[in-house]
Protein backbone atom coordinates (compact mmCIF):
# COMPACT_ATOMS: atom_id res chain seq x y z
CA UNK A 1 0.00 0.00 0.00
CA UNK A 2 1.43 3.68 -0.56
CA UNK A 3 0.19 6.66 0.54
CA UNK A 4 -0.64 10.17 -1.22
CA UNK A 5 -1.68 13.48 0.67
CA UNK A 6 -3.21 15.84 -1.12
CA UNK A 7 -4.99 19.49 -0.64
CA UNK A 8 -7.54 20.67 -2.94
CA UNK A 9 -9.92 22.96 -1.06
CA UNK A 10 -12.21 22.29 1.77
CA UNK A 11 -11.89 18.12 2.00
CA UNK A 12 -15.22 16.99 2.35
CA UNK A 13 -16.37 16.73 -1.31
CA UNK A 14 -12.84 15.59 -2.74
CA UNK A 15 -12.56 12.82 0.12
CA UNK A 16 -15.92 11.21 -1.53
CA UNK A 17 -14.92 11.99 -5.03
CA UNK A 18 -11.51 10.25 -4.44
CA UNK A 19 -13.03 6.83 -2.29
CA UNK A 20 -14.87 6.11 -5.48
CA UNK A 21 -11.66 5.21 -7.57
CA UNK A 22 -10.72 1.66 -8.10
CA UNK A 23 -7.68 0.99 -5.61
CA UNK A 24 -8.15 3.35 -2.94
CA UNK A 25 -8.70 1.39 -0.29
CA UNK A 26 -9.06 4.04 2.85
CA UNK A 27 -9.39 8.01 3.18
CA UNK A 28 -8.90 10.14 5.93
CA UNK A 29 -9.47 14.10 6.08
CA UNK A 30 -7.14 16.01 8.13
CA UNK A 31 -4.68 19.26 8.05
CA UNK A 32 -0.77 19.12 6.34
CA UNK A 33 2.23 21.66 5.76
CA UNK A 34 1.22 23.52 9.20
CA UNK A 35 4.19 25.05 11.58
CA UNK A 36 2.60 22.10 14.55
CA UNK A 37 1.90 18.66 14.82
CA UNK A 38 -1.37 19.51 16.57
CA UNK A 39 -4.41 21.59 14.73
CA UNK A 40 -8.18 21.63 15.07
CA UNK A 41 -10.58 23.28 12.42
CA UNK A 42 -11.12 26.00 14.62
CA UNK A 43 -7.20 27.11 14.68
CA UNK A 44 -6.85 26.46 10.77
CA UNK A 45 -9.19 28.71 9.88
CA UNK A 46 -7.51 31.74 11.61
CA UNK A 47 -5.00 30.99 8.65
CA UNK A 48 -2.29 31.39 11.42
CA UNK A 49 -1.22 27.07 11.83
CA UNK A 50 -0.35 27.62 8.39
CA UNK A 51 -2.11 24.23 7.69
CA UNK A 52 -4.25 22.96 4.39
CA UNK A 53 -7.10 21.04 4.38
CA UNK A 54 -6.64 17.49 2.88
CA UNK A 55 -7.17 14.28 1.86
CA UNK A 56 -5.05 11.19 2.34
CA UNK A 57 -5.51 8.24 0.73
CA UNK A 58 -4.08 5.05 0.85
CA UNK A 59 -3.70 3.09 -2.27
CA UNK A 60 -2.97 -0.12 -3.83
CA UNK A 61 -0.57 0.76 -6.32
CA UNK A 62 -1.30 -2.64 -8.18
CA UNK A 63 -4.86 -1.23 -8.90
CA UNK A 64 -4.30 2.68 -9.29
CA UNK A 65 -0.95 4.26 -10.17
CA UNK A 66 0.07 8.15 -8.08
CA UNK A 67 0.78 9.24 -11.42
CA UNK A 68 -3.34 8.42 -12.20
CA UNK A 69 -4.38 10.02 -9.09
CA UNK A 70 -2.67 13.59 -9.30
CA UNK A 71 -4.23 13.28 -13.05
CA UNK A 72 -7.35 12.50 -10.84
CA UNK A 73 -6.48 15.54 -8.58
CA UNK A 74 -6.19 18.14 -11.58
CA UNK A 75 -9.77 17.24 -12.99
CA UNK A 76 -11.70 17.58 -9.54
CA UNK A 77 -10.80 21.13 -8.63
CA UNK A 78 -9.32 24.12 -10.16
CA UNK A 79 -5.36 24.35 -9.45
CA UNK A 80 -5.07 28.10 -10.99
CA UNK A 81 -6.80 29.85 -7.91
CA UNK A 82 -4.70 30.49 -4.88
CA UNK A 83 -6.17 29.93 -1.74
CA UNK A 84 -9.62 29.42 -2.77
CA UNK A 85 -11.77 27.02 -4.62
CA UNK A 86 -15.32 27.44 -4.85
CA UNK A 87 -16.93 29.88 -2.26
CA UNK A 88 -13.77 28.75 0.22
CA UNK A 89 -10.99 31.66 0.93
CA UNK A 90 -7.93 31.04 2.97
CA UNK A 91 -4.57 29.76 2.98
CA UNK A 92 -6.22 26.29 4.24
CA UNK A 93 -8.27 26.11 0.88
CA UNK A 94 -4.58 25.82 -1.28
CA UNK A 95 -3.50 23.64 -3.87
CA UNK A 96 -0.80 21.50 -2.65
CA UNK A 97 0.56 18.25 -2.97
CA UNK A 98 2.70 16.88 -0.09
CA UNK A 99 4.87 14.19 -1.46
CA UNK A 100 6.50 11.15 1.21
CA UNK A 101 9.19 10.64 -1.44
CA UNK A 102 11.33 11.18 -4.23
CA UNK A 103 9.33 9.43 -6.93
CA UNK A 104 6.45 10.81 -5.63
CA UNK A 105 8.01 14.70 -6.17
CA UNK A 106 9.09 13.93 -9.18
CA UNK A 107 5.62 12.55 -10.78
CA UNK A 108 4.14 15.76 -8.72
CA UNK A 109 6.28 17.83 -10.79
CA UNK A 110 5.93 15.89 -14.58
CA UNK A 111 1.88 15.74 -14.24
CA UNK A 112 2.26 19.68 -12.98
CA UNK A 113 4.20 20.42 -15.97
CA UNK A 114 1.94 18.65 -18.42
CA UNK A 115 -1.21 19.70 -16.94
CA UNK A 116 -0.16 23.29 -17.15
CA UNK A 117 -0.36 23.35 -20.69
CA UNK A 118 -3.91 22.44 -20.74
CA UNK A 119 -4.91 25.28 -18.29
CA UNK A 120 -5.72 28.66 -19.93
CA UNK A 121 -4.03 29.99 -16.50
CA UNK A 122 -0.92 29.21 -14.73
CA UNK A 123 -1.33 26.43 -11.93
CA UNK A 124 -0.88 27.54 -8.69
CA UNK A 125 0.13 24.31 -6.93
CA UNK A 126 2.41 23.98 -4.26
CA UNK A 127 4.47 20.58 -4.39
CA UNK A 128 5.84 20.38 -0.96
CA UNK A 129 7.61 17.54 1.43
CA UNK A 130 4.72 16.47 4.20
CA UNK A 131 4.68 18.01 6.63
CA UNK A 132 2.37 18.13 10.09
CA UNK A 133 -0.18 16.01 9.10
CA UNK A 134 -2.68 16.01 11.36
CA UNK A 135 -5.60 13.74 11.33
CA UNK A 136 -8.85 16.00 11.52
CA UNK A 137 -11.26 13.39 13.09
CA UNK A 138 -9.49 13.15 16.22
CA UNK A 139 -9.01 16.97 16.94
CA UNK A 140 -12.91 17.43 15.93
CA UNK A 141 -13.85 15.26 18.34
CA UNK A 142 -11.24 16.93 21.09
CA UNK A 143 -12.76 20.44 19.97
CA UNK A 144 -16.40 19.32 20.40
CA UNK A 145 -14.61 17.84 23.82
CA UNK A 146 -13.88 20.87 25.10
CA UNK A 147 -17.22 22.56 24.53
Amino acid sequence: MEIAILALGCFWGPEVKFSKLDGVLKTEVGYCGGNSSETDYKEVCTGSTNHAEVVKLEFDPEIISYEKIIKFFYEIHDPTTLNSQGPDFGTQYRSEIFYLNEQQKQIAEKITNEENIKFSKKIVTKISLVKNYCPAEEYHQKYLEKR
